[in-house]
């Protein structure tokens, strides 16, 4: 009612203020119209005067500032512009008014809402004309001048009828607004009210116990599903979301909350619009749900009530490392029955032959060799993957000892000589006597598989190198060579299992690709870090390095 009230003076007398400053402006108007016409005419008139007496001189020698002048013969051609333009002005309808009628004006008032273009154009007594063009200051700009005492005037308007409204609309209403709404009482000069009192003491006493009750629910509903590393989201039958919890903010990648919004504003992929669709629809639906930081599993289940669906409940848990796992155990188990294939059918083709005795007798030795050979490469395989298969379950025994780090490296160099000898590859342990404290299994099957690729992959008459440092924090082994180096997009694969730089390659050189994956997850093992740097021509460098 004081809204009311107070609305409807503050209207009429801002509608008074309004029609007072438009009476105003009008009269604004006119008297500047009149004064830039006059002033047009008068500057039009002299410039007429002295090309009448000095001709094209006059032009030439006077200033006309930024005032467009032109003089134009009775066929339109320009004798004379101040902007320089040489273009017929036959058809201007300025010229053509002044040939007719001996003066004519216009104005463009669409070069800016503060300025305007003014044309006035004069017939000589000898057929030419003078035309002239003036940027004005335009209406708006010319009631800017004025609009101070206006804008005081309909503001002290305004004022006064604000001031007014609130006197008279608090007057009229200020016994009903003293009412205490949460402890209403009966005055004596509204008697008619007391039901209504009544009534509201009763609905206040109702409302404050059903919102202790709602508060205490919801915070105990908040506690729990923010507590949760999973996502909940709940979503009413028109898909807005009801409540989400920042695990399903942090699972999907948003950033605010979404409370209030559609549930696509969560996620507009088509896979999630179909999964939800069918939750919406009655149905239970599961998908996974591949997003920037990872795989999202994603469970959409309708909430009824009898046969009518009145809302769903969204469910989100990371599946990411769930699923690299998955994709991990179907590429080790595809890469480890290639590999186990590959001597297995070498070893039956060469055993069928000779069960069959289709070998001649001078080949039997050459034979029995390559099925050793081949069996022995088995093995090798066999014992790499169950010291994978360990490092990856951390079921290594936990034997640690002091392992001086210098020694170990020169003792599996002088185990790998005659293999370095063979091809020719010199090699040197240089650095510090570093003691480790570790499980000496590992580490040396973690150092001897460095050293032997550096080996293998290393040129006729190469070299490599083992150097051990120290850190006040860590221990540093780096082993380097001079080999045939890895490509720089393979550098990052080359931990993977079964992962073959250049595989026509390495099918020349013994290995069983698990080497540099044993090497990862040995480190690892001592919580350590492994890099690689590597040049195409001019070697490899591998840097271990162990938190002490």
């Amino acid at each position: 009612m004081t809204k009311r009230i107070a609305r409807s003076i503050i209207l009429l007398s801002c509608f008074a203020a309004l029609l007072s400053t438009i009476i105003v402006s009008a009269v604004v108007n006119r008297y500047f119209s009149k004064r830039i016409r006059d002033e047009m005419i008068a500057e039009t008139t002299l410039i007429a005067r002295g090309a009448e007496f000095g001709g094209i001189s006059y032009f030439k020698k006077t200033d006309f500032k930024d005032m467009h002048v032109s003089w134009i013969a009775h066929d339109g051609s320009i004798l004379y512009d101040s902007k320089d333009e040489t273009e017929s002005m036959a058809d201007d309808p300025d010229f053509i008014a002044a040939i007719e009628d001996g003066s004519s004006s216009s104005s463009d008032m669409s070069m800016n809402i503060n300025r305007s273009l003014l044309n006035y154009a004069l017939r000589l007594s000898d057929g030419t004309v003078v035309r002239i063009s003036d940027v004005h200051i335009s209406y708006v700009s010319q009631l800017e001048r004025v609009v101070r005492i206006l804008l005081i005037f309909f503001l002290a308007s305004t004022a006064i009828s604000m001031v007014t409204a609130t006197i008279v609309s608090r007057w009229i209403v200020r016994p009903i607004n003293e009412i205490d709404l949460d402890s209403p009482k009966v005055y004596d000069s509204f008697p008619e009210l007391t039901p209504l009192l009544d009534k509201l003491r009763t609905q206040n006493r109702m409302v404050a116990k059903q919102m202790y009750e709602l508060r205490e629910s919801r915070e105990q509903f908040s506690l729990i599903t923010e507590s949760m590393s999973e996502g909940l989201i709940v979503a009413d039958q028109k898909l807005t979301v009801l409540a989400c919890n920042s695990g399903a903010l942090h699972l999907l990648g948003v950033k605010k909350s979404c409370v209030g919004s559609s549930i696509y504003a969560l996620n507009n992929s088509e896979a999630f619009r179909k999964c939800v669709q069918n939750a919406a629809g009655g149905r239970h639906s599961e998908i996974v749900l591949s997003t920037d930081k990872g795989d999202r599993e994603i469970i959409a289940s309708p909430a009824k009530a009898a046969y009518t669906v009145n809302g769903i409940v969204v469910f989100i848990m990371d599946v990411t490392e769930k699923q690299q796992l998955e994709t991990m155990r179907r590429e080790f188990t595809s890469n480890v029955t290639h590999e186990l294939k590959t001597p297995l059918t070498t070893i039956y083709g060469m055993s069928d032959l000779l069960a069959n005795n289709m070998v001649k007798q001078p080949d039997v030795p050459q034979f029995g060799n390559s099925i050793r050979n081949e069996a022995d490469r088995l093995m090798k395989l066999i014992n790499d993957i169950v010291s994978l298969s360990k490092l990856d379950e951390n079921s290594v025994p936990d034997e640690t000892e002091d392992i001086d780090l210098f020694e170990l490296s020169a003792e599996i160099m002088y185990r790998l000589a005659p293999t370095a000898s063979k091809k020719n590859v010199s090699y040197n342990v240089t650095g510090e006597h570093v003691i480790f404290k570790g499980n000496r299994t590992i580490l040396d099957e973690v150092i001897t598989n460095l050293c032997d690729n550096a080996i293998k992959y290393n040129n006729e008459g190469g070299s490599y190198l083992v150097k051990i440092a120290h850190l006040p924090k860590s221990a540093i082994i780096t082993v380097s060579d001079t080999g045939m180096g890895i490509p720089q997009q393979s550098i990052g694969r080359v931990f993977e299992r079964f992962y073959r730089v250049d595989k026509s390659r390495s099918r020349k050189i013994k290995g069983t690709g698990l080497g540099l994956s044993i090497v990862k997850h040995g480190v690892m093992y001592h919580n350590g870090n492994v890099s690689c740097e590597s040049d195409i021509g001019k070697g490899t460098v591998f840097t271990i390095e162990l938190p002490l």
